[in-house]
């Protein structure tokens, strides 16, 4: 590979399954992404969503960490406005403390669910207005040089763990830039402003204490099978249970039941449209073909790294993605940067 490969873990729940086989296919994915030399992997913060676990993220990170030893384990990320700085600064510093040298703390300001959901967090929608000054404030609370008088995390002051700013628009590329963190970019959902974010973060970067130099990480769809046929067909499906998952959230019908034909004319309806075209950036093929469009969009994208999500309903299509995806790179645990 041209650049280092992570892995996103959405945590799916997966269609007729449970939270508590969703975090034991975590736990499989990290301990292969650990064995196969991939940088790292993350773990998104959503709410209310039947289809993902990873809620509580600090939570599924120490579980994860605790069954692993060596893979960078982080948050990709946590949507900083549900919550205090110091309480994040406390559960990361925790984590950091316990498995050193091995988390990441990626920090997003979007509320990571609905408007009535946002209600239920306690979130006030002038939140998002103030993620600078909390990044600053958790920021200063991990490296123990506190901006709130008296006020201390225990842990977290002096653990330092990593920040890395996330985005899918100008607004997060701008503030990693001034703030000399580094940028991830949900170009695996929010593609449209790729090229424009990262230019602008490279071009406004000033250094920091964490960070000398840009540093870039895209997100980017991937599902590899033994065929091309087949990987197509693992893509469609995916695409398919998407929409219907995406209808169902809008409609409030969770539970609705679809008919393939009725499936099919919502992929051609502006909603299965609109899915195809947040999905843009999406491998798809053999491992050496997966591995080749990655080349290619790891230099289209101007990335230092690439996160890598699949979003194969079966667990066993996940772990094949990445193992093929390893093996068409030459990738293993002594090749890791980590």
């Amino acid at each position: 590979m041209t650049v280092p490969l992570s892995i996103l873990d959405l945590a799916f729940i997966r269609d007729g399954g449970d939270a508590r086989e969703s975090f034991d296919a975590s736990v499989q994915l990290a301990q292969l992404a650990q064995a196969r030399g991939y940088t790292r992997v993350w773990y998104a913060e959503h709410h209310n969503m039947a289809s993902i676990a990873s809620s509580a993220t600090s939570v599924l990170i120490a579980h994860v960490a605790a069954h692993t030893e060596t893979i960078r384990l982080g948050a990709g990320g946590v949507m900083l406005p549900n919550h205090s700085p110091l309480t994040i600064a406390e559960q990361f510093g925790t984590l950091e403390t316990l498995h050193p040298g091995r988390i990441d703390l990626g920090l997003g300001r979007a509320p990571g669910s609905d408007q009535k959901t946002m209600y239920a967090l306690r979130r006030e929608a002038s939140s998002a207005d103030r993620f600078p000054q909390d990044v600053l404030e958790l920021q200063a609370y991990l490296a123990g040089n506190s901006r709130v008088p008296g006020v201390n995390a225990i842990p977290g002051a002096g653990t330092h763990v990593p920040l890395y700013i996330l985005g899918s628009s100008l607004f997060g590329a701008q503030l990693a830039a001034k703030l000399g963190l580094p940028y991830a970019i949900a170009s695996h959902f929010a593609p449209d402003l790729l090229t424009d974010a990262v230019q602008l973060y490279r071009s406004q970067f000033t250094p920091s204490s964490q960070l000398e130099s840009p540093y870039v990480i895209a997100g980017v769809n991937a599902i590899a099978a033994e065929s091309t046929a087949r990987a197509h067909e693992l893509y469609e499906d995916a695409v398919r249970r998407r929409v219907i998952q995406m209808v169902s959230r809008q409609s409030g019908a969770t539970d609705r039941r679809f008919t393939p034909e009725e499936v099919d004319l919502l992929l051609s309806s502006p909603a299965g449209q609109q899915i195809r075209s947040m999905v843009r950036y999406t491998a798809i093929g053999t491992g050496p073909e997966v591995k080749n469009y990655l080349d290619e969009f790891a230099e289209h994208a101007d990335a230092d790294e690439l996160i890598v999500v699949s979003h194969a309903n079966d667990l066993d299509d996940r772990l094949q993605t990445y193992s093929l995806i390893a093996d068409a790179a030459g990738m293993d645990a002594a090749s890791s940067p980590t």
